[in-house]
């Protein structure tokens, strides 16, 4: 069990909520789905980290989903891990790639796709992905 690796992309994942809520604040609706999206990768990423080191992915949902397939979570902490793995899927790599580039083909820059709406669904995914996130660690360490 990586708890080292585990503990610091937790605070990664918060480093990145806080930046989350400043740019809610601020009405900053593009970088806050960018910090959003890295709350939630490293959310997972943390869980993953419980098994063993984590490679270089901007979907780690595709892992944990393998890892629940082959039963190497605790079945009693497999509802959070499902979870989090939904949370991640909805905020993957499609969205960093959004909020980075924008929608070439359709000709509308990052600050164009997302309004506030969309910033505050994505900050309550990352709230909600830490909080798993933390409990799936707390639970793995005990």
């Amino acid at each position: 069990m990586s708890n080292s690796e585990a503990r610091y992309r937790l605070r990664l994942a918060r480093g990145f909520l806080e930046e989350a809520r400043q740019d809610v604040s601020l009405g900053r609706w593009r970088s806050a789905l960018d910090n959003s999206q890295l709350v939630v990768e490293h959310a997972a990423k943390a869980v993953l980290a419980l098994l063993g080191p984590v490679g270089r992915t901007h979907n780690p949902a595709v892992h944990l989903r393998e890892a629940l397939a082959k039963g190497r979570f605790d079945p009693a902490q497999a509802p959070a891990v499902q979870a989090l793995t939904e949370k991640a899927e909805l905020l993957g790599p499609d969205v960093h790639i959004q909020t980075d580039y924008g929608d070439e083909i359709g000709g509308l820059t990052p600050w164009e796709l997302f309004d506030e709406s969309d910033a505050r669904q994505a900050l309550a995914l990352a709230e909600e992905a830490v909080t798993l996130a933390v409990q799936i660690i707390q639970e793995g360490e005990s």
